[in-house]
C-alpha cells in the first residue's frame, strides 16, 4: 500500500472475485454466470443506445424502473411503482448502499458465518461492526437464531455459497422477529427454484429485497441490480446514490435491462434448463460419492468424503475446468460449481471422475 492510504483502510481485506483467466480456454464454472447469452432483442437495444453515448444516461432510470415495477407488481400481486425500486450498478451497489444507510456503531450488521463474502467487506469498508451467526451442522440458516438480532440483517436466499433456500414462511419468521430492524433479503439466485419474499413487502415495512440481472437474466457483464422496498427506504437509498454517483447506470445497460424484461419467456426457459442440468449433475455426483447441500441456486456445493477439496480444485483447474474453492475452515473441503450447459456439465463430470480416481 502507499504511504497516502487512509489509516481507516489499512486493515481492509477486499472481496476476492472469482477468477477471470485470460491465459487459456477453460470450462468456466466458477462465478455463477449464465451459460446462455442475452436475448437478441436485448443486445439490439444496447447497441441502439450506444449511438447516444455523448449524452449522460437518465439518472432516474425512468423507463427501466417503470417497466421493472410493473414486472414486480405482476409477480408479487402488489401495486408497486417506480418509487418502490432503486436501480444499481449490480446488486453489490445496492447492498453497499444498505450498509451505508442502515448500519452504524449503534446498529451493527448481522449475517450468517457462511454467506456472500462481500457482507463482511462492506461492513469493514464502512466502519460498522458486524456479528456472524453460525449455520447449523447441515449448513442451513436457522430462523430462530435471528429473533431479536439487534442489528440490520442480511440474509442471502438462496444462501451463498451453499445454495440452500429458506421458505417464504421462514423468511417471514425472521422479519417478524425483528420489527424494529431492517431485514435485507438478497435474492440473487431466487429464480432457480426458491420462493421469493416479494409478496411480504405488502405486510412489512422493515424489508428490503435485492435482486440482480447477472444470473438468471444473462447480464453479468452489464452490471445491473436493483432493490425493492417501501418508498421511504428507497428514498433513503437514493439519497446515498445521488451523493455518490447519480449516473450509476450507463445507457447501454439501461437499454439491455429493458430488453430483458421484454423477454421474460426467454429468461424462464433458461432457468428451467439450468434446474434440469443441476438435477442431472447432482445425480451424477452422488453416484460418484460426493456429498451435496440441497441447492436451489444455479450452482452446486459439493465435497468428497475421501478427497481434499483444495486438491480437487487445483487438479480441475490444471485440466482446464474452473470451479470455486474457499479456504474458510467450515468450507475448506467443499467446492462450488456453477451449472452450465449440458455439454459443459458432461465435460466437468468426465474430468472430475478422472481427478477423483487419481487422488483417492
Amino acid at each position: 500500500m502507499s504511504r497516502f492510504l487512509s489509516s481507516k483502510y489499512k486493515d481492509l481485506e477486499p472481496y476476492v472475485p472469482g477468477e477471470q483467466p485470460q491465459d487459456q480456454k477453460y470450462i468456466k464454472l466458477n462465478t455463477n454466470e449464465s451459460p446462455f447469452p442475452p436475448a437478441p432483442d436485448t443486445v439490439a437495444k444496447a447497441a441502439e443506445a450506444a449511438q447516444r453515448l455523448q449524452l449522460y444516461s437518465d439518472p432516474d432510470c425512468r423507463v427501466l424502473s417503470e417497466k421493472l415495477a410493473k414486472h414486480l407488481s405482476d409477480v408479487s400481486g402488489l401495486d408497486l411503482t417506480r418509487e418502490n425500486v432503486i436501480i444499481t450498478n449490480g446488486s453489490d451497489e445496492v447492498l453497499n448502499f444498505a450498509f451505508m444507510a442502515f448500519c452504524s456503531n449503534e446498529k451493527p450488521a448481522v449475517f450468517p458465518d457462511i454467506t456472500y463474502g462481500f457482507y463482511p467487506v462492506f461492513a469493514d469498508m464502512n466502519g460498522v461492526p458486524y456479528r456472524e451467526i453460525p449455520l447449523d451442522e447441515s449448513l442451513k440458516i436457522v430462523p430462530a437464531d435471528y429473533t431479536c438480532a439487534k442489528g440490520t440483517l442480511f440474509i442471502a436466499n438462496p444462501n451463498a455459497h451453499t445454495g440452500v433456500a429458506l421458505s417464504r414462511d421462514e423468511v417471514e419468521e425472521i422479519i417478524a422477529g425483528n420489527p424494529d430492524d431492517l431485514v435485507v433479503v438478497d435474492e440473487a439466485y431466487v429464480d432457480f427454484g426458491a420462493e421469493s419474499s416479494l409478496p411480504l413487502l405488502g405486510k412489512y415495512d422493515n424489508l428490503l429485497i435485492v435482486q440482480t440481472f447477472s444470473k438468471s437474466r444473462s447480464l453479468a457483464g452489464a452490471r445491473l441490480g436493483f432493490g425493492v422496498s417501501s418508498k421511504e427506504i428507497i428514498s433513503d437509498l437514493n439519497t446515498i446514490r445521488n451523493s455518490t454517483n447519480p449516473y450509476n447506470i450507463n445507457s447501454m445497460t439501461m437499454a439491455a435491462g429493458v430488453g430483458v424484461l421484454e423477454n421474460e419467456a426467454y429468461t424462464k426457459k433458461n432457468c428451467e434448463q439450468i434446474i434440469v442440468n443441476r438435477r442431472y449433475t447432482e445425480e451424477q455426483l452422488k453416484a460418484m460419492g460426493f456429498e451435496l447441500t440441497d441447492s436451489s441456486a444455479n450452482f452446486i456445493f459439493m465435497k468428497h468424503p475421501e478427497v481434499d477439496g483444495g486438491s480437487i480444485y487445483e487438479e480441475m483447474k490444471r485440466r482446464g475446468v474452473l470451479i470455486r474453492h474457499f479456504n474458510k475452515p467450515r468450507m475448506a473441503q467443499y467446492n462450488r460449481v456453477t451449472i452450465g450447459s449440458r455439454e459443459q456439465m458432461d465435460i466437468f463430470l468426465k474430468v472430475l471422475g478422472e481427478v477423483i480416481e487419481e487422488l483417492k
